[in-house]
């Protein structure tokens, strides 16, 4: 949904119209704008996955400053951001303490917490809005996180998994699965918020690490389907467990690892060979994206599973009668 687009807005207007669109969207703050005399240019628009609101914004240097006197003025159920900074190098201060920001940072603000946060010149966010009651974390161990973040193990995971949420949440919005990636995605958050506001020895982390351990295990096979040596030897290494672990704990799901790791490949290249945005990229390299040992062994699959070739699917523009994996 589209909240703001600052283009269809007279120039003298603009300052007032991005200081609704925000405080409406989001929550009060103070908002001073780095050029208002000269004009600013701001693009908001909203997403709904599942139980999660994915707010986006592109516009002109601002600055955004959260107040005690604002936090007593909180929504009835106060939210957790956390957000991406696809363009620009932005600014942050809480608690005192300041950091910059860029492409490979994971930005989190409790409500209730005081911060400023901004950037200079152009610059975008992508932020997804955590009940913090759903979430579980206190206010000190939400702060406290979002000091240290990359003291986390589950940082890079969590990193690929947020980007991934933004690729098309239109897409996402819309899908039948939403609920589940939802509940998916604040299960990771809270896992890396508990992970580095805490010491790793610590029973409130192994006990969020054990809760989440599924989660996180799916999430790292997904977000590496393109590598062929996707093992199960690997995913247990890379999460710290056994491979008797490993697999008592995907029994216990009903999932098998090696047929599992075929229908998600499977459905990715299916989804590749339907979309447009994919259609200079050869068959081969569609079964190489996809992790699979060779485009033979791939098209053989890829036959069983959905009683067509991969061509043939490319042509039908992936309109086929799945009998197989979605």
């Amino acid at each position: 949904m589209l909240l703001l687009d600052l283009n269809t807005v007279a120039p003298r207007e603009r300052v007032e119209a991005f200081h609704h669109a925000l405080t409406d969207s989001l929550v009060p703050n103070d908002v001073s704008h780095e050029e208002p005399e000269t004009g600013i240019h701001a693009r908001m628009e909203m997403w709904r996955v599942g139980g999660l609101d994915l707010f986006a914004t592109r516009n002109s240097g601002f600055e955004v400053r959260r107040t005690a006197t604002h936090v007593r003025h909180h929504r009835s159920r106060p939210v957790v951001s956390v957000s991406l900074q696809p363009l620009g190098v932005h600014r942050a201060e809480v608690s005192g303490r300041q950091a910059f920001l860029g492409f490979d940072d994971i930005c989190v603000f409790h409500e209730l917490s005081p911060r400023v946060y901004g950037w200079s010149g152009d610059g975008a966010s992508r932020s997804i809005m955590f009940d913090m009651h759903r979430l579980g974390v206190p206010v000190d161990a939400v702060t406290r996180a979002s000091l240290q973040l990359r003291a986390s193990p589950l940082y890079d995971l969590v990193l690929q998994h947020l980007r991934g949420m933004w690729r098309d949440p239109g897409r996402l919005e819309a899908d039948p699965g939403a609920e589940a990636l939802a509940s998916a995605t604040t299960e990771l958050v809270r896992a890396l918020l508990v992970s580095a506001a805490h010491a790793e020895e610590t029973v409130e982390v192994r006990s969020t690490m054990d809760d989440t351990l599924l989660t996180r295990i799916m999430a790292y096979a997904r977000s590496h389907l393109a590598d062929r040596d996707l093992t199960p030897e690997r995913i247990a290494a890379e999460h710290a467990v056994s491979l008797r672990r490993l697999y008592s704990l995907l029994s216990g799901a009903g999932i098998s690892l090696e047929q599992w790791l075929i229908e998600e490949r499977l459905g990715k290249a299916r989804r590749m060979l339907a979309s447009a945005r994919y259609d200079r990229l050869t068959i081969a390299a569609v079964s190489a994206r996809c992790g699979f040992s060779s485009p033979s062994h791939f098209s053989r699959r890829f036959q069983a599973a959905y009683g067509v070739s991969p061509s043939e699917c490319r042509r039908l523009g992936g309109a086929i009668t799945v009998n197989g994996p979605e």
